[in-house]
């Protein structure tokens, strides 16, 4: 375990919603969600709670549905919020029949698929070790996924929130683009607002800084990538 990291207890995890899908895919594909599950079952092994906020992209982007397609923004952002439950079902549906407890709450009113959203049953799920499940944003328009994933944290006192992504990490430039792109072993919330790079929005930062809670930046589609980051392991970019 290197130096300055712990072993996590609580996790906020954060999943894009192109983890359902394999890279430049659309919609949900079997295959991705099974993997999925197997690294969030993981971690329940070894004790830990888990909370999971999901993003919409694999079906949708308010903003750019906005930008793009002429959806008012607030509309746009209503289809994505709508979508995470789409993605939220199919992780519930892997998980439990494979034998795990598992609660879906939303911040819409879904009733027929889903509890509503409220902190102190979020908080009783945990405890008696069930994955939650978090979809329907924030439950307003104008704010990322990744800004639900910082609130929830905060609202939960996660020990950490764990960004799943494409990457390994984050570097100085798209790595992708440049091969001599550097990446960040750890950063402050401070220089990673001050470098503008773009790991999460302002709000998220904020939140998560306003309330102590690191901010650990990996790359998903490793297997035991996640319970390498939960135990402490110095995988990806810490943000603290």
């Amino acid at each position: 375990m290197a130096l300055g990291r712990q072993n996590y207890k609580r996790i906020l995890l954060k999943i894009s919603g192109e983890g359902f899908c394999k890279e430049g895919g659309f919609g949900v594909e079997a295959e991705e969600v099974s993997f999925l599950a197997n690294e969030v079952t993981s971690c329940l092994h070894v004790g830990k709670e888990l909370a999971i906020v999901l993003g919409a992209g694999n079906f949708i982007r308010g903003q750019v549905a906005s930008e793009k397609a002429g959806i008012g923004r607030a509309t746009a952002d209503y289809m994505g919020m709508l979508a995470t439950m789409i993605n939220g079902l199919s992780l519930q549906d892997v998980l439990e029949n494979s034998g795990f407890e598992t609660r879906l709450m939303t911040a819409l009113a879904a009733n027929e698929v889903a509890e509503p959203y409220i902190r102190r049953r979020a908080i009783r799920h945990l405890e008696k070790g069930r994955i939650l499940i978090l979809v329907g944003g924030t439950g307003n328009p104008f704010f990322t996924t990744d800004t639900q994933a910082a609130l929830r944290a905060s609202e939960i006192s996660a020990d950490a929130l764990l960004k799943a992504t494409k990457v390994d990490g984050v570097y100085d430039k798209d790595p992708k683009k440049f091969p001599d792109a550097q990446r960040f072993t750890s950063l402050t919330y401070e220089e990673a607002l001050q470098r503008k790079l773009e790991v999460m929005d302002r709000t998220a930062f904020s939140m998560c800084a306003e309330n102590k809670i690191p901010i650990i930046v990996f790359k998903l589609k490793v297997p035991g990538n996640l319970l390498r980051v939960a135990s402490g392991e110095e995988i990806g970019t810490i943000i603290r």
